[in-house]
């Protein structure tokens, strides 16, 4: 791999591991040093960070990562909804009825691995990853799949905050259940149902972790207005154990 490869590949999960916290300067040399190689593929790997949306520039002091903000997430859970509906009720169609009925058994016990300590949350997202994969293999749609995995690169940010809630993971295994028990029953409309509780529970436990309300479902002043931080501004934040960059949805 090349030199610039690797930088990327090493910033990057920094970054979706929580590593480089929202808001963290990215520097030229700072981050040169850090990984043991010259700027020039650090600065190559700055500009793809910046293409994938992972970093900003920021006036007079080179390049930020970016924060998640309320409104930000809002919009990307605009995009996430319809394209995991849509896969799900693909992968309901197309997909092998027996893959989705044992990753519904295994979610079944995820509970037990969510209390498990720091190997419990790793089986369990990479559990949450196999099912991931499964639904792209079964909606046999390389368009749908591409835009899929550009929306969980985000995602994996938003995940890192529900892993500091148990509840919420246990609650998260039991959603994913039900979307893979429809699955593998072949029910497309309940599977998508399945995966717009989930969303929306997702999106709810993302702004109570950063403060912000929730927003009204019938939306502005009544149907859809958002509420919470504004884009672009900063919600505080606090140590973190790194994550692995598994954690691709939330």
């Amino acid at each position: 791999m090349r030199a610039r490869d690797r930088a990327y590949a090493q910033l990057r999960e920094d970054v979706l591991d929580g590593v480089l916290a929202p808001g963290a300067v990215l520097a030229e040399v700072e981050q040169s040093l850090r990984l043991g190689m010259s700027r020039t593929p650090v600065r190559e790997a700055f500009a793809r960070l910046v293409a994938d949306g992972l970093a900003e520039p920021l006036a007079g002091r080179g390049l930020v990562v970016t924060a998640l903000s309320a409104d930000g997430v809002a919009e990307l859970y605009e995009v996430r909804e319809p394209l995991e509906r849509q896969a799900v009720r693909l992968a309901a169609r197309r997909g092998d009825p027996a893959v989705f009925a044992a990753l519904a058994e295994r979610f079944g016990r995820a509970p037990d691995l969510v209390g498990a300590g720091e190997q419990g949350l790793r089986e369990y997202y990479a559990l949450v990853a196999e099912f991931d994969a499964a639904v792209d293999a079964a909606v046999a749609n390389a368009h749908l799949v591409q835009a899929l995995g550009a929306v969980r690169t985000h995602l994996v940010r938003v995940r890192r905050l529900a892993r500091h809630d148990p509840a919420r993971l246990v609650q998260a295994a039991g959603e994913h259940r039900l979307v893979a028990e429809a699955v593998a029953a072949g029910d497309a409309e309940l599977a998508a149902s399945a995966v717009r509780v989930h969303l929306h529970r997702s999106r709810t436990q993302f702004l109570h972790a950063v403060g912000a309300p929730a927003a009204d479902p019938r939306g502005p002043a009544g149907p859809g207005a958002r509420t919470g931080t504004r884009r672009g501004t900063r919600p505080g934040t606090r140590p973190r154990t790194p994550t692995t960059a598994q954690e691709a949805t939330a």
